[in-house]
């Protein structure tokens, strides 16, 4: 059922329909809206177009505020510019959300605002719903999520979310070219999920009969680049975890990774921090954020951690101390800290150590800190370090709690890499679903040599919620996956 003011839209389309065309295929905008505002008054022939987000009558001249994704202009719309004809034409026929265009010049107000004086306008489309309250907006934060338009349309605060998180994109992209990195793209749909630890969607390939999984990481499909003769690659790839939901995870979301050959992962812990500080001075302007109430200068130094040091300082556990995960479960146990996972037992000793990191010290991490030294299991495709074959040559940056980004020195070394999958995939027999299967055309692309390397992984959407200060990882995507609601059959 429609309302009474839907009810009154519809009736204007159809009388406005047989006056003007109500659905046309174009307009010729000279002006981006938000550009306005720096032209001099006095030029003329200026076209712009964009949605009515208000109507001002102050009898025979109407001021209106236009808007878009970027920004907003207010018009003059008066009878002795139009004509009295078009001037009641628009009084009679023109909603708040309609799509309007107009020709005319640029003035400013006795309160300094920038303003087109109309001397021509033309109907782009009607808006058929009433927009929510302009000073409430969406105000339910499902709704929000379910019905992102109105979102945009109504929140400043969403537009420039969204026009942050392509600005950080763009500088990634950016500054990635510039340092000599190419762009490739690598498979959705793979017959083994690899490339991180994680629990991976399955689909069907009808045409091929076989199998499918989501992408979890386009980690060894880069490498296997590398192993082409791609020396610097990168990807922005969609990425596919079936995992818990929170706060913080994301089921879906896009993960930049980028490989490097002849490098360490020291060199992409300096690489990683000059590219994200050159992503903040173009995207913000600063170095200095605050992020969760806290001012933090990510021009200082950052702090390198190992996850043994962490453990040791915030409960007096030395992990080093424990040979399998039975005997550090106990351990674990009798400290009386409970880990949030559905089969502890199952868990490699690596994974383990991963959970108690995770529960007892990554929320207490503000400043960007380099965590390292990743016990082996944790790390199946990272190179083992040379003083310590238990831990690899690893980092992951963490920010304010938040894992941002992981790299590491790449396991080169195809018969050692078979026997950590080989490994792998027993963990994974036994109930361990993060744990990675094992991948024989991957091995077979090692077999054929590989360089040095070392390469890291970044969540977009993670980086953006750290940086922007928001509680929910939803509110960094424009459509987050919902259960959808109970529609009536009619």
């Amino acid at each position: 059922m429609y309302s009474e003011q839907e009810l009154i839209r519809r009736d204007t389309l159809e009388n406005l329909s047989r006056v003007v065309s109500p659905h046309l295929d174009r307009y010729s905008a000279n002006q981006e809206l938000h550009l306005v505002k720096f032209l001099d008054d006095g030029i003329t022939n200026i076209r712009v177009a964009g949605r009515i987000l208000s109507i001002r009558k102050m009898g025979r001249i109407s001021f209106l505020t236009i808007g878009d994704i970027k920004g907003k202009l207010q018009l003059a719309l008066k009878e002795d510019s139009v004509g009295k004809e078009k001037y009641d034409f628009f009084n009679s026929h023109f909603d708040i959300g309609d799509f309007i265009g107009v020709e005319g010049s640029i003035f400013t107000t006795k309160t300094g605002e920038k303003t087109v004086r109309v001397e021509e306008y033309t109907f782009l489309g009607k808006c058929l719903k009433v927009l929510p309250e302009k000073w409430h907006g969406l105000s339910d934060v499902e709704s929000r999520y379910r019905q992102r338009y109105l979102d945009l349309i109504m929140s400043s605060e969403a537009r420039q979310q969204f026009l942050i998180k392509s600005d950080i994109e763009r500088n990634i992209r950016r500054y990635l070219e510039n340092t000599g990195f190419m762009e490739v793209e690598t498979p959705v749909l793979q017959t083994k999920p690899s490339g991180a630890l994680a629990k991976p969607f399955m689909s069907h390939h009808e045409a091929l009969d076989i199998d499918v999984y989501m992408r979890i990481a386009p980690e060894t499909y880069l490498k296997r680049l590398v192993v082409g003769g791609f020396t610097k690659v990168f990807e922005f790839a969609r990425c596919f975890r079936n995992e818990g939901i929170s706060p913080t995870h994301l089921q879906d979301f896009t993960m930049v990774e980028c490989y490097a050959a002849y490098c360490n992962y020291k060199d992409n812990m300096v690489y990683t921090r000059n590219m994200l500080l050159d992503v903040l001075i173009k995207v913000f302007g600063t170095t200095k954020l605050i992020i969760a109430g806290t001012e933090i200068d990510f021009s200082a130094d950052w702090k390198v951690v190992s996850f043994r040091e962490l453990i040791l300082q915030d409960i007096g556990l030395d992990i080093d101390n424990y040979s399998n995960s039975k005997i550090l479960l106990s351990a674990i146990d009798e400290k009386g800290i409970r880990l949030e996972h559905d089969n502890l037992q199952a868990l490699s000793i690596g994974n383990l150590i991963d959970q108690l990191y995770k529960k007892i010290s990554r929320p207490k991490i503000v400043n960007p800190t380099f965590l390292v030294e990743h016990p082996i299991e944790l790390s199946p495709l990272a190179r083992a370090n040379d003083a310590n074959p238990h831990i690899t040559d690893r980092f992951q940056l963490v920010i304010n709690g938040a894992e941002i980004i992981n790299g590491y020195s790449e396991l080169v070394d195809s018969i050692e890499q078979r026997k950590r999958l080989e490994q792998q995939a027993l963990y994974n027999a036994k109930g361990d679903e993060e744990a990675m299967v094992k991948d024989d055309d991957y091995i077979t692309a090692m077999e054929y040599g590989m360089p040095p390397i070392s390469g890291w992984g970044m969540g977009i959407e993670r980086l953006v919620q750290v940086l922007t200060n928001c509680e929910n990882i939803k509110d960094c995507v424009l459509f987050p996956l919902l259960r959808p609601l109970e529609q009536n059959s009619d």
